[in-house]
């Protein structure tokens, strides 16, 4: 580890890496914003400058972490008590080094991106502005030295959400920045409550300190007369809430829809980079969650409704970016759920991925809504008049590649890898996510009937290999990057671990799913009558109501936050003789 404290004309490489990093994007929000409003195109254009070279010194700030360890830098005395009212500092490791690069990657992109699409607009500098403050805090917030700090970048990213929203003249733009700046409060004070148990339970916010005094202090809590609670329980138990507030949890998720107002750019950024806090912040805090089995199962417990609700609640939605937004809830569930299962750098692994395809998609989807509004005929621009015939080749290829999957995946990991399967649940989990991910891209294969059914059936066996690859070996080994010592791996497997029973009985359900998708698919396809009772019918018309209007969860927080205003009214005139 390298721990120092700058001291000026002293500073090392890795030191102005780490702190000159994130300051690169703020320079560039600065060069934006100062100076004559006629040179506001130069002047945006020059910004890339700033945001290039913070790119660039990411990349070697993450492999100076890898050949020297963790660079860490504090502008105060940990030991001094005065200096805790804002201690200012940066800790990178290799997460805040994966994670500094994918911020800047994004950020530059999208700034990028926005110096074209924005032009016309009168708010032209403040949003490149916001842009890049945004991408300031983020970089500060995954390098942050403590946890005070980190709560600090974590709370102005809360505030920056509203700015971004840019159009706030606009009603409903206001209404959903006013939104997701309400809702966010509730899990930044449970955030901060959870810092402040935790200082005062093992008097420290350094993260090292804070995870090897929480591993070595077996301390019990009694909220309740009769239910006993461990310190790191009560503790992580109070930070999840702020992640799920940010990452979008159920119930917590509302404030996202509305919040899809905003121009496109700040949805590339929202869904690759601000969403994901929750995954980066339970991976920054994996020690003190690896003492706390109870928190996992219930992070596995809200992210696996999340995941289910969010892409149920997608497939019902008409508008391109609802849909999107849903995407990304359900995919931060799986996140989530992933963390609860203790593999938390599959999360990372997830995440990663999931921002750069989202951002791709969103930056995209900017331009599809302008040629739509164009072009009423698009996307579809014409009708499909030939019919395919059904071909058994290429349904018996998905339905027999599915269901044998398990098998080859076992075959290959316990006999080729050599991977205790037998002895570890985190191995099974590893294999249930390659078997489910490859089942849903293979069943949507089902549906390329334009072409020869041979080419589907290859096309099914390469998606195989290709998931195979990347879960085994990309993910495997990136586990290995993030967390080199196994047995910290393993130990959060073991901590997170569910009953057997219940494990099972998941991969049976999700078994039986699999084979009714693949039976459903073959008997419309082939035009035979799939019988079903009226009862049936009914509830398939009710929930797609109910996720069509998004649960109607928005009635009743808007109910529930009138009856609040009611109730306040009500003390206030009956306590001080006034009316709000």
């Amino acid at each position: 580890m390298v721990d120092q404290t700058p001291k000026l004309g002293h500073m090392t490489l890795s030191t102005l890496l780490a702190i000159g990093t994130p300051l690169l994007p703020l320079l560039a929000a600065m060069i934006v914003l100062v100076g004559e409003p006629g040179t506001q195109e130069q002047r945006a254009k020059f910004g890339m400058l700033p945001f290039v070279t913070a790119f660039v010194c990411s990349i070697m700030m993450l492999a100076m972490v890898v050949a020297e360890g963790t660079i860490s830098i504090r502008f105060y005395d940990p030991s001094s008590i005065a200096n805790l009212a804002l201690p200012l500092g940066f800790r990178v490791d290799r997460l805040s080094g994966v994670m500094a690069v994918l911020i800047s990657t994004v950020g530059t992109i999208i700034y990028r991106y926005s110096v074209n699409y924005m032009y016309q607009d009168p708010g032209y500098r403040r949003f490149l502005a916001a842009i890049g403050a945004t991408t300031f805090i983020l970089l500060c917030m995954v390098s942050s030295a403590n946890l005070v700090m980190l709560f600090v970048f974590w709370q102005v990213l809360s505030y920056m959400l509203y700015l971004l929203a840019h159009n706030l003249d606009h009603a409903a733009t206001r209404e959903g920045a006013f939104r997701t700046f309400t809702l966010l409060r509730v899990g930044d004070v449970a955030f901060l409550a959870g810092i402040v148990l935790a200082h005062s339970l093992y008097g420290t916010v350094e993260f090292d300190e804070l995870f090897r005094r929480a591993a070595e202090r077996p301390i019990m809590l009694s909220p309740v007369p009769g239910i006993d609670i461990s310190g790191p329980t009560a503790v992580t138990l109070l930070i999840f809430i702020g992640a799920m507030s940010k990452s979008a949890q159920f119930p917590l998720h509302i404030w996202l829809p509305p919040a899809l107002y905003a121009p496109t750019p700040v949805h590339a950024l929202l869904h690759a980079g601000i969403i994901n806090a929750g995954g980066v912040l339970m991976n920054r805090l994996a020690p003190l969650y690896g003492l706390s089995p109870a928190t996992l199962h219930v992070a596995f417990v809200i992210g696996t409704l999340t995941a289910v609700l969010g892409a149920s609640t997608m497939l019902t939605q008409n508008d391109i970016k609802k849909t999107l937004g849903f995407s990304t809830i359900g995919q931060m569930g799986y996140m989530i759920m992933e963390c609860g299962l203790g593999a938390f750098a599959l999360a990372v692994f997830h995440l990663i991925a999931h921002g750069l395809f989202k951002a791709t998609v969103f930056l995209n989807c900017g331009n599809v809504i302008h040629k739509a509004r164009q072009e009423p005929a698009f996307p579809h621009t014409g009708q499909v008049t030939e019919q395919v015939e059904f071909s058994r080749l290429t349904w018996a290829t998905g339905f027999f590649t599915t269901l044998l999957m398990p098998l080859i995946i076992l075959l290959a990991a316990h006999g080729v890898l050599q991977i205790p399967i037998r002895d570890s649940q985190g191995a099974v989990i590893f294999l249930f996510f390659i078997w489910v991910t490859s089942s849903q891209a293979i069943l949507t294969l089902t549906r390329l009937r334009a072409v020869a059914s041979w080419k589907v059936s290859a096309a099914m066996l390469l998606t195989l290999l290709v998931v195979i690859f990347t879960y085994l070996f990309a993910a495997e080994r990136f586990t290995m990057f993030l967390y080199p010592d196994r047995e910290e791996v393993a130990s959060y497997f073991q901590a997170a671990a569910l009953p057997g029973p219940l494990f099972d009985g998941l991969v049976a359900m999700t078994t039986l799913l699999t084979i009714l998708g693949w039976l459903y698919l073959y008997a419309q396809t082939r035009g035979h009558k799939i019988v079903m009772p009226a009862w049936l019918k009914t509830v398939h018309v009710g929930l797609y109501v109910l996720f069509m209007n998004r649960l109607y969860l928005d009635t009743l927080y808007m109910k529930a936050g009138r009856a609040m205003m009611r109730l306040a009214s009500r003390l206030d005139r009956t306590l001080f003789g006034r009316t709000l």
